[in-house]
């Protein structure tokens, strides 16, 4: 459930904008890496405090300032502090239960995801929380511990490959947001693997091993879907704002984006209905197949009733019974169990209830 729901307990009772970290350490010390670059050169390092960042906020080149790790107050404020971002931002950085949101504070935008991987150990799809502040020439990211799916990018602007290096701020933040999206993906295609092993076993297991896995699985997906599902409105309304921080071509991208989240989202919702499906049939295959056991029983039940009779007559102690004395009446009567449970049997055939 802590998956759902995060603990902000912590927060009760605080003014708004108090610094408090909800959710999980996942790090020891925090980590930040800054990458400076513009089309002639790129400059990559790692600052040892967050104060050697502040002089990058007034060079043209396009700086990229990533922070892994929310747990450090100080730092996170600190933060605020050299870049001017308001403690409200700040406060839902820390917050690592915060849903999918932009906005627009004109002098910066402010974007929230989450950030999905699988598990492949334990079969779970993992979400972190990944924060983003686009300024006129920076963007600044906070993630919630040490390694992430922008390795590849970080290829291209070492490599200078694409548009990325000719671009602005802008349009990194697009190409981070693009990364994320298109890691959904890779996450969509482990649960595809599932989706359809569930498939093929619901045919022909009905054990209950069977319903906690239909179960598990619907509940990844529920997971799944909450992660991503307001990140639509939160796509949308930063390709269709009107902040002068994103330029016009780079808003075509943006929309590219936001229908690739459409597709994710459809992709989760028709998972959700199969999943659903597998359950209905899961239950009417339990069904029929007590419905099976019980006509078996029910039919035999029922050839045994005129015999259960015979055997009842033949029990009573009254003297005054004449096939009591006949030398042929035990066999006779065997003989009368045999053809009544034969002919009923061969009825219950004609009707095709065996």
């Amino acid at each position: 459930m802590l998956r759902f729901i995060k603990k902000i307990s912590k927060t009760s009772g605080l003014p708004p904008g108090a610094l408090v970290h909800v959710g999980e350490r996942k790090v020891e010390n925090i980590r930040i890496r800054v990458i400076d670059y513009d089309e002639a050169h790129i400059d990559e390092r790692e600052p040892s405090s967050i104060e050697e960042c502040f002089p990058y906020k007034e060079t043209p080149a396009v700086t990229w300032i990533n922070i892994d790790g929310l747990h450090e107050v100080e730092t996170i404020k600190k933060t605020g502090v050299g870049f001017g971002l308001h403690p409200l931002v700040l406060e839902d950085i820390m917050n690592t239960g915060q849903r999918p949101k932009m906005e627009d504070l004109e002098e910066y935008l402010f974007v929230v995801l989450k950030m999905l991987t699988y598990d492949d150990k334990e079969g779970l799809v993992r979400a972190e929380q990944f924060s983003l502040v686009l300024g006129p020439h920076w963007v600044l990211s906070f993630q919630e511990k040490v390694g992430d799916v922008f390795e590849p990018l970080r290829e291209r602007l070492r490599k200078g490959k694409g548009r990325i290096r000719k671009r602005g701020a802008d349009y990194l933040l697009y190409a981070l947001l693009d990364t994320i999206v298109d890691n959904y993906f890779v996450v969509l295609e482990r649960i595809a693997q599932d989706v359809e092993s569930l498939e093929e076993r619901i045919m022909i297991d009905t054990t209950s091993d069977l319903l906690q896995t239909i179960h598990y699985l619907k509940r990844e997906l529920i997971f799944f879907r909450k992660s991503i599902w307001p990140l639509r409105e939160a796509l949308s309304a930063l390709e269709r704002g009107e902040s002068d921080l994103v330029q016009e071509k780079t808003a075509v991208y943006l929309r590219d984006v936001y229908d690739h989240t459409i597709q994710v989202v459809d992709t989760v919702e028709t998972f959700r209905d199969m999943v659903s499906g597998m359950l209905d049939v899961y239950l009417s295959s339990v069904s029929n197949r007590m419905n099976e056991v019980m006509k078996v029983l029910t039919i035999i039940a029922t050839i045994f009733i005129p015999i259960t009779f015979i055997a009842g007559i033949y029990g009573m102690n009254f003297k005054n019974m004449p096939e009591l004395e006949w030398s042929w009446g035990y066999p006779l009567v065997w003989c009368v169990i045999f053809v009544i449970g034969l002919i009923m049997v061969l009825y219950f055939k004609k009707r095709k209830w065996l």
